[in-house]
């Protein structure tokens, strides 16, 4: 096992998708903690590509086919979604029907994803404890007429992905007895500017000069947003994500100029209230800079730029 592991982990980075954004070290990390059937928490902002982690590490490892995600946060019933269901059949009687988290943790070496944990209801998080306890490993199925105790087989992975920020708002804190059944956590950073355009460039192949200008000035004012929202004067309370960057790169290659991507996608995000001191106006404000104004293309503001830079900033 420890050299199968080992001679994995020597060649893991070539196992990485090129679309997935992730520090070499953290990515060695998760794949390690897949093999080993550990417990892996990811945390980060939303469309920062937690999803896309997990299940690039089931495909990394050969499990893509024992991968099953759920989906905590949309959640409504804890214990029909987690354990399952019972019915009355005239002739049979009473039936229960587990669910498919249930038998999913029946079958070796599989890998569940339990999406978006931090939004999930409390009763989702005390159904869960003795599954996640290393120590345990089962869940007992209540509802069934024998209370069938179902234990966690060999080899199976847990990877939960969170949210953090103040500003997702149905998030709860999660409980610690629940953190430390984790002991794997993984934080994925947003993408800075450069990242961000070298990424939007090689999955959608921009290659054309107006694009990749448009391009450029979105992943700026992207940055900007950011940048602002975590300062200690913050005009805004909200941020633009990498899945927002996205569907302004498939605007561009529709064809929508900024003014129109900035009308569509950006500006919805932020809060029109207080007037001419609303986050909506500076914002705008802030697109304006990159905007061209009757035929004079406009100045944007930029940091200080990188060297060696492949992008226009």
């Amino acid at each position: 096992m420890k050299t199968d592991l080992k001679s994995t982990l020597s060649r893991c980075q070539k196992l990485k998708p090129d679309l997935l954004v992730i520090a070499d070290l953290k990515w060695k990390y998760l794949v390690r903690s897949t093999l080993r059937g550990k417990n892996i928490l990811i945390l980060g902002e939303t469309g920062c590509g937690k999803t896309l982690a997990v299940t690039s590490v089931a495909n990394a490892v050969g499990k893509l086919e024992k991968f099953e995600k759920f989906n905590l946060g949309s959640t409504q019933d804890p214990r029909s979604s987690l354990i399952g269901n019972t019915h009355f059949d005239k002739q049979t009687g009473t039936i229960f029907n587990e669910s498919t988290f249930v038998r999913t943790i029946r079958n070796p070496e599989s890998i569940i994803l339990l999406d978006e944990i931090s939004r999930a209801h409390p009763d989702a998080w005390n159904i869960l404890m003795s599954t996640l306890d290393d120590t345990q490993r089962y869940l007992r199925l209540d509802e069934k007429i024998d209370n069938e105790v179902v234990k966690v087989e060999t080899g199976v992975t847990f990877i939960a992905t969170a949210n953090v920020g103040n500003e997702y708002t149905a998030t709860r804190v999660m409980d610690r007895a629940l953190l430390d059944r984790f002991p794997v956590k993984i934080e994925m950073s947003r993408l800075g500017k450069q990242e961000e355009y070298d990424l939007m460039v090689r999955r959608f192949k921009l290659t054309e000069k107006d694009m990749l200008k448009t391009l450029s000035d979105i992943v700026e004012i992207a940055e900007h947003v950011h940048q602002n929202k975590n300062s200690t004067d913050s005009k805004l309370t909200n941020s633009i994500s990498t899945r927002g960057v996205v569907e302004m790169t498939e605007l561009i290659q529709d064809g929508f100029s900024l003014k129109e991507i900035a009308e569509c996608v950006i500006y919805p995000f932020f809060d029109d209230s207080g007037g001419v001191d609303s986050e909506r106006t500076y914002v705008k404000q802030l697109v304006q800079k990159y905007v061209p104004i009757d035929g004079i293309s406009a100045t944007p503001f930029t940091a200080s730029p990188k060297p060696n830079s492949n992008a226009p900033f």
